[in-house]
């Protein structure tokens, strides 16, 4: 075991072997291995966008058999996805690569100014299934969000009793949070610090704006000189946010984007402290070859 990742497990005393032996396999497994960085795929954006819109781009990515295969072939951390992708390749590629089971999901197909997912998978699930944790999406700033958090508490429990870690995507939305505001520095390490305090041992988050949404808020930024014109600062500021670093938080890549922007955002994300990427559209969208190219340079990048 190397040292960072005997680091970061000293975060996680209160969890039982099972817990701590799922976050090792995430830490040691791919290219990144022992270096406490992750780099993971995830693929659940047929449910929220639709197949066409998440897949046409990229024909073979209809396949669910080929996002285990280039999470594989990529060297990543992990790959994470829902119920039916998961199930589909399973079995084939047992133990090939560290799987987590998103546990919730929103379709679009209804539009929702105040998004409320809902749960389609289960810790049995995950559990037949192998994987190593259980994923789950709240919306801060939304309606029904603390319905979202209690229900994400009792997932939380079982999964921990069951030894199995738990990733919480923490997207902020709603309707009194402006399109800006979801990605403004505040309600990002907001957001962030909620999932923690609710038991998250890995946090995925939108990399934050210097945008500043709340207005009481706003005042403390200011007055305290609590730096955000840089990236990396914004990053490092989120990262202290997060139980001043003794949390995991890696953050999404989004929309598909130019290859530079996406290494410039890397290397804010590490310069900044952050643990890794979590990246989706930008990987399965381009082709095979493009997206192992994208891929190892990220890999380089963290390392």
């Amino acid at each position: 075991m190397s040292e960072r990742v005997r680091e970061i497990l000293s975060w996680y005393r209160s969890e039982n072997p099972g817990v701590l032996t799922n976050l090792y396999r995430l830490l040691n497994h791919g290219r990144l291995a022992g270096s406490g960085r992750m780099l993971i795929l995830p693929v659940d954006q047929g449910f929220e966008h639709g197949p066409a819109r998440s897949f046409a781009s990229n024909p073979p990515a209809y396949d669910p058999l080929y996002h285990f295969q280039l999470a594989i072939d990529a060297g990543l951390n992990g790959y994470a996805s829902l119920l039916g992708f998961l199930e589909a390749g399973a079995a084939e590629f047992a133990g090939q690569i560290p799987l987590i089971l998103k546990a919730n999901s929103h379709d679009l197909l209804h539009p929702e100014k105040d998004p409320m997912g809902a749960q389609t998978a289960s810790v049995a699930d995950a559990l037949r299934l192998g994987c190593v944790a259980i994923g789950y999406t709240i919306y801060p700033g939304t309606v029904d969000r603390r319905f979202q958090y209690e229900q994400l508490r009792e997932l939380i429990k079982e999964a921990k009793s069951a030894g199995l870690v738990v990733v919480v995507w923490a997207y902020p939305r709603g309707a009194a949070i402006s399109k800006e505001g979801e990605t403004a520095l505040d309600v990002i390490a907001y957001s962030a610090q909620i999932a923690a305090q609710l038991g998250a041992h890995i946090v995925k988050t939108k990399l934050p704006s210097a945008h500043i949404e709340q207005e009481d808020a706003r005042k403390v930024y200011e007055s305290q000189n609590i730096p955000r014109d840089t990236l990396t600062e914004r990053v490092r500021h989120v990262i202290q946010s997060t139980f001043n670093g003794r949390r995991i938080v890696i953050f999404s890549g989004g929309a598909k984007e130019d290859d530079n922007a996406i290494f410039e955002e890397a290397k804010a994300i590490r310069n900044g402290g952050g643990f890794g990427s979590i990246i989706g559209r930008n990987s399965f969208q381009r082709d095979r070859a493009s997206a192992l190219n994208l891929l190892d340079q990220l890999i380089q990048i963290y390392k």
